[in-house]
């Protein structure tokens, strides 16, 4: 498990107890012995404003075709989870170079780095 890989996870909600089987982008890979995995939620549901810290990702557009989504989704990056690598399902597919440099940009600008 790399990051810029999209796995199928089980990922906590943030208001309630439990979890949703629902796409997600690792960020780091397994955090030491912990065997804990930094990620992102990633949503079909497309924010009418998206945040500055949203990437829109279309499974149609060459740059994304490898990410093995298949609907249009947004990369929530302001929605992080660390979590077991339990939780994880299966590989989907991976972001690009261009869109992973993306990623990368728009943590920096959230996390003040």
């Amino acid at each position: 498990m790399l990051p810029g890989e999209i796995h199928l996870a089980a990922f906590p909600f943030g208001d309630a107890p439990g979890t949703k089987l629902r796409p997600v982008l690792l960020l780091t890979p397994r955090i030491a012995r912990t065997n804990e995995i930094l990620v992102s939620y990633v949503s079909s549901v497309i924010p009418s404003n998206p945040l500055p810290s949203d990437l829109v990702i279309d499974p149609n557009a060459v740059e994304h075709r490898v990410t093995g989504l298949k609907a249009v989704s947004v990369l929530r990056l302001h929605k992080l989870a660390t979590i077991h690598v339990t939780s994880m399902r299966r590989k989907l597919g991976h972001l690009s170079a261009g869109p992973m440099a993306q990623v990368r940009d728009k943590l920096r600008v959230l996390l003040t780095l």
